[in-house]
C-alpha cells in the first residue's frame, strides 16, 4: 500500500467539498415541503436533516460501490481524472444553487467523471451497460413513479379526511409529514453521502492505497457523512424556496404524500444500488402531490425550468469535467490551473448570489407566477359597467300627441268623389 500522496489529498478535500454542496444543494429534498407549510421552523428542519443525513450514512454501501467499481474502468485511470470530475460536478451544483434549480448533484458528479474519464483514455473506459441501467433508466423512471404515487397518495388522503375533523387532521398531517421528513432525510444520507464515498474509494483506488473492489474504509464514511451533514445545516435557501413555493402550492396533506413517496422509492433504490438522483425523485413527488389535490396549481414554466436542468446536467457537467481534464494532462501547471479556476468560478458565483440573497427569513417569500397568454387576453377585455339596469319601457316610444280641436271647429270629414 502506497502512502496517500499531496494531490490524492487535494482531491479527497474536493471530494469533501462536493459533498458539502451536495448536502446544501439537496436539503431541500427532505425539507422544503415541511418548511413551506409551517409544519417545522426553517432552523430546526435543516439541523433535523442534517442529523439524519449523517446517520443515514452509515447505513450502506451498495452505492458507494458502484461508483467506485461500476461506471468506469480504474486501470489506467489517473487520480487527475477523479480531480477534474469534481471540478464539473461543483461548479454546475453553485450554477443551479444560484438560479434556485433542483438540478441533480448524482447526475453532476456522474456527468464529471465520464466527461473526465473519455477525454483522459477514451470511451473504453465507461461502462456503458452499468451507466443505462444504473443512472440513465433510474433517472427517467424514479421522478414518474414516485410523481404518481404522490398523485395517488394525494387524491387518498383528502378522500379519506374528508369527512374528519379539520383541526385534528391538520394537527396529524403535520406530525405525519415531520416523521416522513425525517425519513426522507434519512434515506438522502443512505444515497447521496454514498456517492462522496464512492469518487473517494475510487481515487484510493487510482492511487494504489487500496485494493480495487474494497469498501469504503471507515475514515472515508464519517468524513462523507460529516460534509454532507454541514452542507445540509447551512441550507441551500434559494432550492428550498422552489421546491417549497415554487413549483406548487403544499398543504399538510399534500406534503405528507409528497414526502412519504419519495422515501419509499430513494430507499428502496439503495438497497438495490441504484444511483438515482434523489432531488429528481423529490420534484417528481412535489408535482405528483400539487396534480393530485382538486383545484391544485402546479407553476409549469417553474417546472419547465427544472426539467431543462435536468436534460443538461448530465452534458453540462461532462464537458466541464472534460475541459478540466484536458488541462490537468498538461501537467502540474495545469492541474493548479485548475484548481484556481475552481476557486475563482466558486468566487464569482458567490458574489453574484449576494446580490439577491434568500435567508431562513425570506425562504417563504416568492413572487406569484407571470400570467400566460390566455389569461391576460380575457383579462385585457373590458367588462359591462356594473350597477343596476335600467329598464326602457318599449311603448314610449310609440305614443303620438294628438292635439285637442279647437272650439266650434267642425270635424274633418273624408272627401267625397
Amino acid at each position: 500500500m502506497e502512502h496517500i500522496t499531496l494531490l490524492l489529498g487535494i482531491v479527497i478535500v474536493t471530494a469533501l467539498v462536493f459533498d458539502f454542496t451536495n448536502g446544501f444543494h439537496d436539503t431541500a429534498n427532505a425539507m422544503a415541503t415541511t418548511i413551506s407549510t409551517g409544519a417545522l421552523k426553517p432552523k430546526t428542519a435543516v439541523a433535523m436533516s442534517a442529523v439524519l443525513n449523517l446517520v443515514g450514512a452509515f447505513l450502506s454501501v451498495e452505492v458507494a460501490k458502484t461508483i467506485s467499481g461500476g461506471i468506469i474502468n480504474e486501470e489506467g485511470i489517473r487520480v487527475e481524472v477523479i480531480f477534474a470530475a469534481l471540478v464539473g460536478a461543483i461548479l454546475w451544483n453553485l450554477l443551479t444553487w444560484l438560479l434556485g434549480l433542483p438540478s441533480s448533484s448524482s447526475h453532476a458528479l456522474f456527468g464529471g467523471l465520464i466527461g473526465a474519464a473519455v477525454m483522459s483514455a477514451g470511451w473504453s473506459s465507461v461502462n456503458g451497460p452499468t451507466i443505462v441501467t444504473k443512472i440513465l433508466i433510474p433517472a427517467v423512471a424514479a421522478p414518474v413513479v414516485a410523481g404518481i404515487a404522490a398523485m395517488l397518495a394525494t387524491r387518498l388522503t383528502y378522500r379519506i379526511g374528508a369527512r374528519a375533523d379539520e383541526k385534528a387532521t391538520k394537527k396529524g398531517y403535520r406530525a405525519g409529514q415531520i416523521a416522513s421528513a425525517g425519513l426522507v432525510s434519512l434515506a438522502h444520507g443512505t444515497n447521496d453521502a454514498q456517492k462522496t464515498m464512492g469518487i473517494i474509494t475510487l481515487a484510493l483506488v487510482t492511487g494504489g492505497v487500496v485494493a480495487p473492489g474494497s469498501n469504503p474504509p471507515m475514515w472515508v464514511i464519517v468524513s462523507a457523512g460529516t460534509a454532507i451533514a454541514l452542507g445540509t445545516y447551512l441550507g441551500g435557501w434559494r432550492i428550498i424556496r422552489t421546491m417549497g413555493k415554487g413549483l406548487t402550492d403544499l398543504a399538510p396533506p399534500q406534503g405528507f404524500a409528497a414526502q412519504t413517496s419519495a422515501a419509499t422509492a430513494i430507499l428502496a433504490s439503495s438497497h438495490i444500488g441504484f444511483s438515482l438522483s434523489t432531488t429528481q425523485v423529490c420534484s417528481g413527488s412535489v408535482l405528483g402531490a400539487g396534480i393530485g389535490r382538486k383545484g391544485g396549481v402546479v407553476r409549469w414554466s417553474t417546472a419547465t425550468r427544472m426539467f431543462a436542468a435536468w436534460g443538461l446536467t448530465l452534458p453540462a457537467a461532462g464537458l466541464v469535467g472534460a475541459g478540466a481534464e484536458l488541462l490537468t494532462k498538461q501537467g502540474t501547471w495545469g492541474t493548479i490551473a485548475t484548481g484556481v479556476l475552481l476557486v475563482a468560478g466558486a468566487g464569482a458565483i458567490w458574489a453574484l448570489s449576494r446580490r439577491q440573497p434568500v435567508t431562513v427569513d425570506n425562504v417563504n417569500d416568492i413572487a406569484a407566477e407571470p400570467a400566460g397568454v390566455v389569461t391576460t387576453a380575457i383579462a385585457a377585455v373590458t367588462p359591462p359597467p356594473a350597477g343596476p339596469v335600467s329598464v326602457v319601457d318599449a311603448t314610449a316610444d310609440l305614443k303620438t300627441t294628438i292635439p285637442a280641436p279647437s272650439p266650434g271647429a267642425e270635424p274633418t270629414r273624408p272627401a267625397t268623389v
